[in-house]
């Protein structure tokens, strides 16, 4: 049986003849004012794409750089985030939740005192380690997490390499937002050399996670966030290499997490480009490692008003990062912005990516935006500013230079300034809030500290610090305001 190509009766059209069919309807409006988009992050983003644009992409030849450490389809795994104080109660909430879709937990300890084996058995009870991920963040002992759950591994007769997650120590993004560290910069460092050694037993467990959601949450465009994290690595590369640490081991101890933001096509190109980009990094330590990506739904853009919007945005977030190539995607809650999330919206949250997953087979296409002539021009844009920007930074001393001189600081601030100006003016639209405003009142157990958190003052900081912020916290003080909740803009 004869197959004839789709639309073979149609006769090939040049790039030339698309163009002057484009310039003729416009009718004498100039092409490059009419349709051609300049990014926030500076380069030209044209109307249409065609196959000649992508043939001569520098990366054409090395497309698995660009694609995750999944070959067979596009798994991901979906994460919650559970806060611990009562360590029973954090188990009982993490048997649940395993029990409605989620495959990997992070477990946020909120006093680092109380990290010890019978608190770890009781977080852990019933939860089968070597089938989940298993996250946490601490403040402190990290040394002591990677030993007890060794211990626990051991007692249930595991072998070391069913455990699979991370201690996730950061203390390069701890320094970018709180301006100081309690221990020398140095030190700490040493500190983490032996963290990473103490689980090199652990091959499918990493100690060191770069949150690089912390530039996109202060403003940064997404080259900034690219740049300065590759910037950040290349930083954790180095410090540990110094100190004798094997690179390919420091590499797999690496994992970045990124804000995922609503512009869908460049937050998707923006993974592939960190992962491009990180394998030439890498190359440098003569180390070849695919890049482990932990997404998080963005708070920037997240607002008080017309709450059920963030919905909408956390679900094309959710579809960036999965088609992107996400490792692990959390999906936050709509209302994490301006309150404690209930039952509610976290299982919200749970089945957006759910939904994805299950109904709208999103796993079962692999690298499903490769060969996207728009989506791979983007990428090589976003990669070749990225590039840029990182160079820069490295012949100035690297990341922690950069942090001290003020450099970085001074350029997320200006990014940010911009962007609140296009909020402000009406550029950038925030469906309810300054685009079709929502007249309800403000939610109900509106939290005011966490919708507006405050800059904490800190004594001798090594560093300025960069601080989070909301697109729309300015016209929420003044609805507020007028709604007689707060006194004072």
């Amino acid at each position: 049986m004869n197959k004839n190509k789709l639309f073979c009766q149609f006769p090939p059209v040049s790039t030339q003849e698309w163009t002057d069919k484009i310039i003729s309807d416009l009718k004498g409006a100039d092409f490059n004012e009419k349709l051609i988009w300049k990014t926030n992050e500076g380069f030209d983003v044209k109307p249409f794409y065609r196959k000649e644009d992508i043939e001569n992409l520098p990366f054409s030849e090395t497309l698995s750089d660009l694609r995750g450490s999944d070959t067979q389809n596009n798994s991901w795994l979906v994460r919650q985030n559970i806060e611990v104080s009562d360590y029973r109660e954090a188990n009982r909430k993490a048997l649940d939740i395993l029990m409605k879709g989620i495959d990997s937990i992070c477990f946020t300890i909120i006093d680092a005192e109380t990290v010890n084996k019978p608190n770890f058995e009781i977080l852990l009870k019933d939860i089968h380690i070597e089938s989940a991920e298993i996250n946490f963040q601490s403040a402190g002992n990290a040394d002591k997490i990677v030993s007890i759950l060794g211990k626990i591994a051991k007692d249930r007769g595991l072998s070391l390499s069913d455990i699979n997650g991370a201690i996730e120590a950061d203390p390069l993004g701890r320094l970018l937002t709180n301006g100081t560290l309690c221990t020398p910069v140095a030190a700490g460092f040493d500190y983490l050399a032996s963290l990473v050694t103490s689980a090199a037993a652990m091959p499918n467990f990493r100690t060191i996670n770069f949150n690089a959601a912390h530039l996109s949450n202060a403003g940064a465009n997404i080259v900034g966030e690219l740049g300065y994290a590759l910037s950040a690595g290349s930083e954790y590369m180095a410090q540990l290499t110094e100190r004798g640490v094997d690179a390919e081991l420091a590499a797999s101890k690496m994992k970045f997490c990124f804000a995922t933001g609503s512009d869908y096509f460049m937050e998707i190109a923006k993974l592939r480009a960190a992962r491009l980009l990180w394998s030439l990094v890498l190359k440098g330590f003569n180390a070849d490692c695919k890049m482990n990506i932990h997404s998080i739904t963005s708070h920037w853009n997240k607002t008080v008003y017309d709450s059920y919007v963030n919905m909408l945005r956390t679900q094309t977030e959710a579809m960036s990062a999965i088609i992107g190539g996400a490792d692990a995607v959390t999906v936050e809650p709509f209302d994490i912005a301006f309150r404690a999330p209930d039952e509610f919206s976290e299982r919200i949250a749970r089945n957006q990516q759910l939904i994805l997953k299950e109904e709208a087979f999103f796993d079962k296409v692999f690298d499903p935006a490769g060969g996207s002539y728009y989506i791979e021009s983007l990428t090589n844009n976003i990669a070749e500013n990225a590039w840029k920007l990182f160079v820069e930074i490295e012949e100035q001393g690297g990341f922690i230079a950069s942090l001290k001189a003020g450099k970085i600081q001074k350029d997320i601030e200006t990014s940010a300034d911009k962007r609140r100006e296009d909020v402000a003016t009406g550029k950038l639209k925030l469906l309810g809030t300054n685009h079709f405003p929502d007249n309800k009142p403000a939610p109900e157990n509106l939290d005011f500290n966490k919708a507006f958190i405050k800059k904490t003052r800190i004594d001798n900081p090594e560093i300025t610090p960069v601080v989070s912020f909301r697109a729309s916290e300015e016209i929420e003080k003044q609805r507020l305001a007028d709604e007689k909740q707060i006194k004072t803009c």
